[in-house]
């Protein structure tokens, strides 16, 4: 399949909605996926993608029963498209930033339970300083979160990073230590005599991303050492929920130490070795320099850099 078309032609004739189609087609595992995702027919997706491969003049998806998969030419497309949908995303809040006065509107994308007084005490500045800007702020899983900056949905994210896309920029806000913790109803719940030996066999609960090729490969290596069971009784991509499964002594659980402290203070966790040598992860501030940020976002996103690289690291590190 040859390209018939001039870049001219393609920028007055390419139908946007084709690659809006699109991105939802290359984020799918099918076309019967995507169509659900889209909320249209078969094949009118199907037909959508058979236009955008014409009109570019190059196979986009590897189709076959059993097999859906990116071309190279399809994977290049896709970059792009997600580039272009995140510009136009941002015309209206762009639009709206036209006053002398700072009153646009920031996107952050955060992953679960991040605690963070230094962030913290940035959002309380940047109100104070405009008070008319607003807010949103949606919890995702870190890859979600990386994905949003990606496509320019969000102003910035607050995240774990497993692999480094060299589109985005990081620096890392701060570092967390995990442990291991177990609730009331668990048999080593209160015990202060326990080694990493008492953890061996019993079943876990974790998070989506506590895999050797994933953000939390520390952890999972944290839980091998201690010989815990294969059994993994529950997972999720949010705290609060591994949090729950643990409390609720489903299985021994991974936390960060000092979102665990209070729990463990009111009796709602127990600690459970090992006590020291736990694994660090660090956190990063994660955006996209292609975007372009209202005054809100920008200020909120400097203030936030400025406030990390003049605050010690020993100060960004909660044990």
């Amino acid at each position: 399949m040859a390209p018939r078309d001039t870049p001219e032609r393609l920028v007055r004739e390419l139908d946007w909605n084709l690659l809006r189609s699109y991105v939802v087609l290359a984020q799918s595992r099918s076309i019967t996926e995507a169509a659900r995702r889209l909320r249209l027919s078969q094949p009118s997706v199907s037909a959508a993608l058979k236009r955008l491969e014409d009109r570019v003049g190059r196979r986009l998806i590897d189709r076959k029963p059993g097999h859906f998969q990116l071309t190279e030419a399809g994977r290049v497309l896709y970059r792009e498209a997600v580039d272009i949908q995140g510009a136009i995303l941002r015309l209206s809040t762009l639009m709206r930033d036209t006053t002398d006065e700072v009153t646009g509107h920031v996107r952050l994308s955060l992953a679960s339970h991040v605690i963070c007084p230094l962030f913290d005490q940035v959002l309380a500045d940047f109100h104070a300083e405009h008070p008319r800007a607003t807010l949103s702020i949606d919890v995702l899983s870190s890859a979600e979160a990386v994905d949003s900056v990606t496509a320019r949905a969000a102003s910035f994210a607050i995240c774990l990073v497993h692999q480094r896309n060299p589109r985005l920029e990081y620096l890392r806000l701060y570092r967390e230590f995990f442990g291991l913790f177990c609730g009331p109803p668990h048999p080593l719940y209160g015990r202060a005599d326990l080694t990493r030996a008492d953890l061996a066999g019993h079943p876990s609960v974790s998070f989506d991303t506590d895999r050797l090729q994933d953000a939390l490969k520390p952890v999972t290596l944290m839980r091998a050492e201690a010989d815990l069971g294969e059994l993994v009784v529950g997972t999720s991509s949010h705290l609060e929920e591994v949090r729950r499964m643990i409390i609720a002594g489903l299985g021994v659980g991974p936390l960060p130490l000092h979102v665990a402290e209070r729990d463990v203070r009111d009796g709602l966790m127990w600690q459970l070795p090992p006590y020291d040598q736990t694994p660090p992860i660090d956190v990063h501030v994660v955006w996209n320099p292609r975007a372009v940020l209202n005054r809100a976002e920008q200020s909120l996103l400097n203030r936030l850099l400025q406030k990390i690289e003049a605050t010690p690291m020993e100060q960004r590190t909660y044990r």
